[in-house]
């Protein structure tokens, strides 16, 4: 597994005539002497400007606090803190796909030195659809090569590189999880983001996962907050005996509400990362979003320093995780067998 990047301004006098008579020398000496004077000493010259990188998320500042931190973590690792040797423009989708192209584009307007997008697959083709010569580096969710935001993993050969978070290959491991914990049959109930680029792959792959478990999937779309309510009301009036929320920056965005909306309706969901179970979610399965972040931080440093992205193989996760919330577990009357909690890497309680 590959683991992981003034000038001080010169006064000048020049001298000549004046009403048609020389200039004085003691007045050309007094001249010069102001001359020496106006002139900015080397020390109050205006300092070089910062190197800027350009960070684009799908989310939220306020949700990505955490991740936002690791970032910045992940640049002091290589030698760049924020506000001394470094500057970092943020932009912020707001779970709004839509966004992202523009934003990449007021990034590469700016210009940034580096420009780094955490929104997912929709972030990355974003950002290398804006630039073809500024170095960026991603966090995407599916594979790059099949994205096309390089030519192979181990040589991207172009000016993207980052971090594959592997969430078009775990939605099958987390039914497989989901189908050992419910206690009941019946078909399970997958909420998925149609504006979601990974849709249909994603529908088709749990289709066939749930066929190997003997298992129906029921699909629930929903692309906004309205559509997010109607489709848990749907689940519930289903009787469903648990979901899959399917991963997506919208939904991590909205984390506070699907758990609420879990909760209500007594809908045992798994989530793809551990921020969802933070928010009061059952159980959530997948590479850490904290520790991506911070591989991304590392490659923009990196960069910053000289490193071509093309040369730079794309990283892979290092830290999966499981965590369950024991709280949501007992509000929902479900019991978590003692194998799961026994290989969980963190129970909430």
């Amino acid at each position: 597994m590959r683991a992981l990047v003034c000038v001080a301004k010169a006064c000048h006098y020049t001298g000549g005539w004046t009403n048609g008579l020389d200039v004085r020398r003691s007045d050309f000496i007094t001249l010069l002497g102001g001359a020496a004077i106006a002139r900015p000493h080397p020390a109050h010259a205006q300092a070089p400007a910062l190197p800027v990188v350009g960070l684009m998320g799908g989310t939220s500042a306020a949700e990505a606090g955490k991740s936002i931190a690791a970032f910045r973590q992940g640049l002091r690792d290589t030698g760049y803190v924020e506000g001394q040797n470094v500057a970092i423009e943020y932009r912020w989708a707001e779970g709004r796909y839509d966004r992202l192209p523009t934003l990449a584009a007021e990034l590469v307007s700016r210009p940034v030195a580096v420009l780094v997008t955490t929104g997912g697959d929709v972030g990355a083709l974003a950002a290398t659809r804006a630039t073809a010569t500024i170095p960026i580096v991603f966090i995407a969710g599916g594979d790059p090569v099949r994205l096309g935001l390089a030519a192979s993993a181990d040589h991207p050969g172009g000016n993207a590189t980052g971090v594959e978070m592997f969430m078009s290959v775990l939605p099958a491991k987390r039914l497989q999880l989901l189908h050992g914990l419910i206690p009941r049959g019946g078909p399970i109930g997958l909420l998925v983001n149609p504006k979601n680029p990974n849709f249909e792959r994603n529908t088709r792959d749990l289709k066939e996962a749930a066929q190997g478990l003997r298992r129906e999937v029921e699909i629930f779309q929903a692309s906004t907050v309205d559509e997010i309510d109607a489709a848990f009301v749907a689940m519930a009036e289903r009787k469903l005996p648990g979901i899959l929320v399917n991963t997506d920056p919208f939904y991590l965005s909205q984390r506070h509400r699907l758990a609420e909306l879990a909760a209500r309706h007594a809908l045992p969901a798994i989530y793809s990362l551990r921020e969802h179970v933070d928010a009061g979610g059952l159980i959530s399965y997948g590479a850490s979003i904290v520790e991506a972040y911070r591989q991304a931080g590392t490659y923009a440093g990196r960069i910053l320093k000289g490193e071509k992205p093309a040369d730079m193989p794309v990283l892979q996760p290092t830290q999966f995780e499981m965590v369950i919330n024991l709280r949501t577990a007992k509000k929902l009357g479900l019991d978590i067998p003692p194998r799961v909690l026994a290989v969980a890497y963190e129970v909430i309680e």
